[in-house]
């Protein structure tokens, strides 16, 4: 038999089983990969039928040529570098020619330290930002609303402040209250000292135009915001002798004893030989009973006298026309002009006409002009 280079020695390592050798299994593809592609099985002669029984007889060696060689060497480079891949743990594929660890023994195994992995640091992310609303915080992680504070109880209403004045009040403080009233613009008349209905009017309209409590009486919260407004009163000022200025007297009372009344000023001057003495506030009767005009004389005097047609007191009375008489009255006292007689001359301060009852005399001359 003769050489012709068929690679039988090759088919021989492939046979003997040994991983990596040339020829055994994946030689052919490593040779691919080095640039070398045999046909293991090529111009090999088949063997005989008693061969096939009794396994292959080995022929002579014969002699390769040099090409055959060449190839064997290229071959056998290439399973070593396998070989050593295998045993570095390189991946298969790996370029041919790189370098290789040596292979380490327990012993140099425990002395090199083993390489520290650290994980790839993040590559930068270059994706835009998401602009899709982020969810909803759920029922449960929602920050609570906030708490409704419990209104303040109201504070309870002040106590009504005190009266001081109220109607039916007679004294020197009503007429201090009436002449202050009277500064401001309030109470058009002099002062009595008596709280009567006019006095009670102008108290409630002082505290509406002051946005006070249109009560008409004189509490604390009045009389302090009308002491804050006025000055203290003269002496002339609280006892004025008539609420409005004396008329000029009718000629008949110039002379002599007189009771000069004026129904145009509503005042009442005891005149004697011209001169006023004293004077007073006085009211007259109704279109229905009206006071007669004229020239009268005092007949009768009655200091506690009661009528005996309307059964009414009428003290200090000094009769001048039958039925008709100068007294005080305490209607007109209490309600000022808001009344009238029934045909008498009421006066309304009882100090002064009790003091003219005991000045005036009998056959003394009445005069009643408008």
């Amino acid at each position: 038999m003769t050489d012709t280079g068929n690679g039988w020695g090759v088919r021989a390592a492939r046979d003997s089983g040994v991983p990596g050798a040339p020829g055994a299994p994946g030689a052919s593809e490593v040779s691919e990969v080095a640039g070398v592609c045999e046909d293991l099985g090529a111009g090999r002669p088949e063997p005989s039928p008693g061969a096939r029984r009794h396994g292959p007889v080995p022929g002579p060696r014969l002699p390769r040529s040099a090409g055959s060689r060449l190839r064997a060497r290229r071959v056998t480079a290439v399973s070593v570098v396998a070989l050593a891949a295998l045993a570095t743990g390189c991946e298969p594929g790996a370029a041919p020619g790189a370098q290789t660890a040596p292979q380490q023994t327990p012993a140099t195994r425990a002395a090199v330290p083993s390489p520290v992995r650290t994980a790839p640091a993040p590559a930068p992310s270059t994706a835009k930002p998401s602009t899709v609303p982020p969810p909803r915080p759920s029922a449960s992680t929602a920050a609570p609303g906030p708490t409704t504070a419990r209104p303040a109880p109201e504070p309870s209403a002040a106590p009504p402040a005190r009266v001081l004045m109220r109607t039916g009040s007679e004294s020197d403080r009503v007429r201090e209250l009436q002449a202050r009233l009277r500064q401001i613009g309030h109470f058009g008349r002099n002062p009595t000292g008596y709280y009567g209905s006019v006095t009670a009017d102008s108290v409630r309209s002082f505290q509406a135009k002051r946005g006070l409590a249109t009560t008409g009486s004189t509490d604390e919260t009045t009389w302090k915001r009308l002491l804050a407004m006025t000055r203290t009163p003269t002496a002339e000022e609280l006892r004025p002798p008539t609420e409005r200025p004396l008329a000029t007297p009718d000629k008949r009372c110039l002379t002599g004893r007189v009771l000069c009344v004026s129904k145009s000023s509503r005042t009442l001057a005891w005149m004697i030989d011209g001169r006023v003495v004293s004077a007073m506030d006085v009211r007259f009767g109704s279109e229905y009973t009206p006071t007669r005009e004229g020239e009268f004389e005092v007949f009768w005097k009655s200091r506690d006298h009661v009528s005996t047609l309307y059964d009414t007191p009428m003290p200090y009375a000094l009769f001048f026309s039958g039925g008709q008489a100068v007294h005080y009255s305490a209607d007109f006292a209490a309600n000022g002009y808001g009344g009238a007689s029934h045909g008498c001359v009421n006066v309304r301060d009882k100090k002064k006409v009790a003091a003219l009852f005991d000045q005036v005399k009998n056959g003394d001359k009445v005069v009643v002009f408008r």
